[in-house]
């Protein structure tokens, strides 16, 4: 790609990453550290100082996304977004413990919550501020062109030639959201490409391959 904004779904196809390993359902975790990893991220996320698509963009666009496991990515976006709120200022990181006040918070996720708040999700349907452009059938292509910001189009599927598949009504639209622009919602597909459409005349007959797309992505093709 030529822009540093990517997804992990932007790995598909690429070649140089190594054979794809299966694993058990039940395996979660492969370091004592990731569990603790995993709640720190979750309490800060509940505090409210960023959303989810925020999160996804810090992640996305650290320099050496591709060379982190899971659980480092995941630390990694949460030390950059909360040193670009002043939640954690230089030193405290390497000296392990708060070296100054602390910033206040909107929220406080407190441990008999945690069930109740992991259960609720962040829901992001929303009414629709318009009628959706596409119906189930129509054949759609996807943006082509890279955008220097997050987004949720995989970088495999620009200019692409797919067919709705499920209308979902309108959700928050995670490109404006990721940057403070508020939540804009935009109707939400599923559309179903060929894995030819997407991989060339390497991929697997038969196969299909779908995504969530929101319509600003899309186009009549």
């Amino acid at each position: 790609m030529s822009l540093p904004y990517r997804s992990q779904a932007d790995l598909g196809g690429q070649l140089g990453h190594g054979p794809v390993v299966p694993e058990p359902e039940d395996v979660r975790f492969h370091e004592s550290w990731e569990p603790a990893a995993l709640a720190i991220v979750l309490a800060m996320g509940a505090t409210g100082s960023w959303n989810i698509d925020m999160s996804r963009s810090a992640r996305e666009t650290l320099p050496d996304y591709e060379r982190l496991s899971y659980y480092r990515i995941w630390l990694a976006a949460l030390e950059k977004l909360m040193a670009e709120r002043g939640q954690v200022l230089p030193g405290e990181v390497d000296a392990g413990q708060a070296l100054h006040a602390p910033v206040p918070v909107a929220r406080v996720l407190h441990a008999g919550d945690v069930a109740a708040a992991l259960a609720k999700g962040s829901p992001t349907w929303r009414p629709d501020p318009a009628p959706p452009r596409f119906a189930v059938g129509d054949r759609v292509r996807t943006r082509a062109q890279a955008v220097p910001h997050h987004t949720r189009l995989p970088g495999y599927a620009r200019g692409k030639v797919g067919t709705i598949a499920r209308v979902h009504g309108s959700h928050v639209f995670a490109d404006t959201h990721a940057h403070g622009q508020g939540e804009q919602p935009q109707p939400l597909y599923t559309v179903v490409f060929d894995a030819g459409e997407l991989w060339g005349e390497g991929a697997a007959p038969g196969l299909r391959v779908s995504i969530d797309a929101w319509q600003p992505y899309l186009a009549p093709a």
